[in-house]
C-alpha cells in the first residue's frame, strides 16, 4: 500500500478565503470586533486567576472610520500579541488561538467566540492592505504586521504605549461602502449590537434641557461616545430577576415599531446543551398570518449569526418574535448558518417541548386570560398540532373549538356538550360547523333552532385542521352547515312522509330541473318537515373541503374542478304545495325561480345581471 501527503498550494489559500468562504462580504466586520472581543475576554480570564497583574483600565472595543485615508480600525484593550505570538497565530491559517485558550482555560475561561482561525482573514475581502499593531500583556516589544493579502508579510517592532490591537484596513476601490459612517453604524448593529464587551463607534450628542425657570435658555449639548451595544441582554439573566416591563421594554428594543406581545417565554438550559433566550408570542389574525422567517435571531456567545433558523426551531414557532444563544449550536466554518447535526434536532425538541409547556401553564393556571388570547394564539396552535405530532400531543389537553355563539371549548368538554342531540342513528358523533361567516347564517340559525351547536372555522388552516382532527378523534366526524339538510347532517331514526303524489313529484322535479339549467347542480326532491325551508342549495362536504385544502397550498386532484351543488326541494313545505296548485306553466316557473333565486342569494352565488333579475322580479311581486 503506498501512502502519501496532500499538498496545498498557500499562493492559492487566501483567494479561496476570499471568494468562496464567506457567504455575504459584511461578515468581515462582525469576525474582527469578535476577535477584539476574544482578546478582551481572554485578558478578563487571566486576571481572573492573578495571572495579569493592576487595573485592566476601560475595556472598551472602538472602531475607527477614516474617510480621508479610507482605512477602518478594529481597536481593542484585550491581551495583545507578541511577535512570536503574531507570527504563529496570524500567520498560520486556521489555526485557532481562541481555541488554544479555550482548551487550557476552559474551567474559567469568559465566553470565547472563535473557533476556526479564519476569521482575521475575512479582512481580505474588503481591504487591499491590512495592518496589525499589537501591545502584549506581557513584557514584550509592541509589533507591526503588514500584508497586501498575498503569501508575503512584513512584521517588526514598534512602539505602542497601550496594551491591546488596531487591526486597520486599508478599503479596497470596489469596497467604498465600507467608508460610509451609516454602513458601518448599520453592520455593527447587525451583528454586535449585544457583545459583550462595550463597542464604540464614533459620538453621539445628548441635548439637556434647561432647568426649571430658564425655559428660554438653549439646551445644553451633551456630546457622549456612541455605544452600540448592550453588553448585559435580558437572556442572559435569571427570569426570577426580572419583571413584565423588563421583558416589555426588551421587546420594543428588538421591535421598536412592532405591536406588542401576548406574552414570552424565557429559554434557560445548561444541561444536555447550553441555550438561552426569549421567545415573544406575537398577535396573529387568523386570516392575515404569514410565515417569517427572519423573525427569531440566532446568537452564539451574543454574536448575531443568522435570522435564518429553520433548522433549529420548529416551523410553527416562525411565528414568534425573538431571540436564541447557544455555544452549542454547530455552525459551519464562517459561522453564517447552521450545519446538519444531532444536538440541532435536540435543541428543536427541546424549544417545542418548552412552548407546550408554557401553554399548558397558562391554560391550567388562568383559563379566562387564557380563552382571551385564543383570537391570536389559536392559529399557532393548530399550525404546530398539524406539522407536530408531539406538540399535538400535549396540545390536544388546551386547544379549544369555538362555537359561533362565542363558545370555547376542549376537546373533551365539546364531546360532552353535544353528545346527547349531535350523535347520529349510527352512534357517530357529527361536529357541524361553519366557514363562510354570514354568507352560512341562514344555515346556522336553523341548526341553531335544531339546538345543535354549531363550531366555526375561518382560519387559513382550518380546513387542514378539521382533517388532522378526524384523523385523530375517534368516532367523530365533521360537517359543514350546508354541506346537506339538518335531517341529513345528524342522521336520527326519523322519516317523512312526502304529503306529494309520485306524479306530483315527477312534475315538480321537471319544473326545477328546467329552472336550474346547470349542469354542475343537481335536483333532490325530499320530504322535510314543513317547518324547514322549501328549498335549500347544498355543497357536497367531501369535494368542497377538498377544494378549500387546496386554495391554501394542499395538494389537490380537486383544486380545478368545478363546484358541485344539490337543489333540495322541501315536498312537505306548503309554498310547494302552492306552485303545483297554479295552473298555468310560467306561474309555477316563476315561482321556482324565485325559490331557486333565494337559495342563491343566500350562498352568495347570485350575482351581476342574475342579481339584478331577481331584484326586478322581488318588486313587481310586491306590486300584485
Amino acid at each position: 500500500m503506498q501512502t502519501g501527503t496532500i499538498n496545498v498550494q498557500t499562493e492559492n489559500i487566501l483567494p479561496i478565503i476570499k471568494r468562496y468562504l464567506y457567504s455575504d462580504q459584511e461578515i468581515f466586520l462582525r469576525e474582527l470586533v469578535a476577535n477584539a472581543v476574544d482578546a478582551t475576554q481572554k485578558l478578563k480570564t487571566l486576571s481572573s486567576k492573578g495571572e495579569v497583574k493592576g487595573d485592566l483600565g476601560h475595556l472598551q472595543i472602538e472602531i475607527i472610520l477614516d474617510e480621508d485615508a479610507k482605512t477602518l480600525t478594529i481597536s481593542d484593550k484585550g491581551i495583545g500579541m507578541t511577535k512570536e505570538e503574531v507570527e504563529k497565530y496570524i500567520t498560520q491559517i486556521a489555526f485557532s488561538s481562541a481555541q488554544e485558550f479555550a482548551e487550557k482555560y476552559k474551567d474559567s475561561a469568559n465566553a470565547v467566540i472563535g473557533h476556526f482561525g479564519l476569521g482575521f482573514y475575512s479582512a481580505f475581502m474588503v481591504a487591499d492592505k491590512v495592518e496589525i499593531k499589537t501591545k502584549s500583556w506581557k513584557d514584550a516589544p509592541a509589533v507591526h504586521w503588514l500584508s497586501d493579502g498575498s503569501t508575503t508579510y512584513e512584521i517588526d517592532e514598534i512602539e505602542k504605549e497601550e496594551r491591546g490591537t488596531d487591526i486597520i484596513l486599508h478599503i479596497e476601490e470596489a469596497a467604498n461602502e465600507y467608508l460610509a459612517n451609516n454602513r458601518i453604524q448599520e453592520l455593527l448593529t447587525k451583528y454586535c449590537r449585544f457583545l459583550p464587551v462595550e463597542i464604540k463607534f464614533g459620538t453621539t450628542e445628548e441635548k439637556v434641557a434647561p432647568p426649571e425657570g430658564e425655559e428660554d435658555a438653549e439646551p445644553e449639548v451633551h456630546i457622549l461616545d456612541n455605544i452600540i451595544n448592550n453588553t448585559d441582554p435580558l437572556w442572559k439573566k435569571k427570569p426570577n430577576e426580572l419583571t413584565d416591563e423588563d421583558y416589555m421594554s426588551f421587546y420594543r428594543q428588538l421591535y421598536p415599531y412592532g405591536e406588542e406581545p401576548l406574552f414570552w417565554i424565557h429559554l434557560n438550559v445548561d444541561h444536555p446543551f447550553q441555550l438561552t433566550g426569549i421567545l415573544y408570542f406575537p398577535k396573529i389574525r387568523n386570516n392575515n398570518f404569514e410565515v417569517r422567517k427572519d423573525r427569531i435571531s440566532l446568537y452564539c456567545n451574543q454574536v448575531f449569526v443568522t435570522d435564518q433558523v429553520e433548522q433549529i426551531v420548529p416551523d410553527f414557532l416562525m411565528l414568534l418574535h425573538g431571540v436564541i444563544d447557544s455555544p452549542d449550536i454547530p455552525l459551519n466554518v464562517s459561522r453564517s448558518y447552521l450545519q446538519a447535526d444531532p444536538e440541532v434536532k435536540k435543541i428543536n425538541k427541546y424549544i417545542t417541548r418548552k412552548v407546550a409547556d408554557k401553554l399548558d401553564e397558562m391554560f391550567r393556571k388562568d383559563r379566562e386570560l387564557f380563552n382571551e388570547k385564543w383570537e391570536h394564539t389559536g392559529v399557532l396552535i393548530k399550525y404546530g398540532m398539524l406539522t407536530e405530532d408531539k406538540f399535538y400531543d400535549k396540545a390536544k389537553k388546551f386547544c379549544l373549538l369555538e362555537t359561533t355563539e362565542g363558545g370555547l371549548h376542549t376537546f373533551e368538554e365539546f364531546e360532552e356538550l353535544v353528545k346527547p342531540n349531535q350523535t347520529d342513528k349510527n352512534d357517530k358523533l357529527i361536529y357541524i360547523y361553519t366557514n363562510g361567516g354570514d354568507s352560512q347564517h341562514g344555515y346556522v340559525e336553523a341548526a341553531k333552532e335544531k339546538g345543535y351547536q354549531v363550531l366555526k372555522f375561518d382560519a387559513m388552516l382550518d380546513p387542514h385542521f378539521i382533517g388532522k382532527l378526524e384523523g385523530q378523534l375517534e368516532n367523530i366526524q365533521f360537517k359543514r352547515v350546508d354541506a346537506d339538510t339538518l335531517d341529513q347532517l345528524i342522521e336520527k331514526d326519523e322519516n317523512y312522509e312526502s304529503v306529494l303524489s309520485e306524479d306530483q313529484e315527477t312534475k315538480l322535479k321537471d319544473i326545477f330541473l328546467d329552472t336550474v339549467e346547470n349542469q354542475q347542480i343537481s335536483v333532490t326532491l325530499k320530504p322535510l318537515t314543513p317547518q324547514d325551508k322549501p328549498l335549500v342549495i347544498t355543497r357536497p362536504e367531501f369535494i368542497r373541503r377538498m377544494k378549500d385544502m387546496s386554495n391554501i397550498g394542499g395538494a389537490s386532484p380537486y383544486g380545478d374542478m368545478p363546484d358541485m351543488y344539490n337543489v333540495v326541494v322541501n315536498t312537505n313545505h306548503p309554498v310547494i304545495s302552492k306552485l303545483l296548485a297554479k295552473r298555468k306553466k310560467e306561474n309555477q316557473e316563476h315561482i321556482a325561480k324565485q325559490l331557486y333565486d333565494l337559495a342563491l342569494l343566500q350562498q352568495n352565488m347570485l350575482t351581476g345581471a342574475k342579481l339584478t333579475e331577481f331584484i326586478n322580479r322581488s318588486v313587481n311581486l310586491m306590486d300584485k
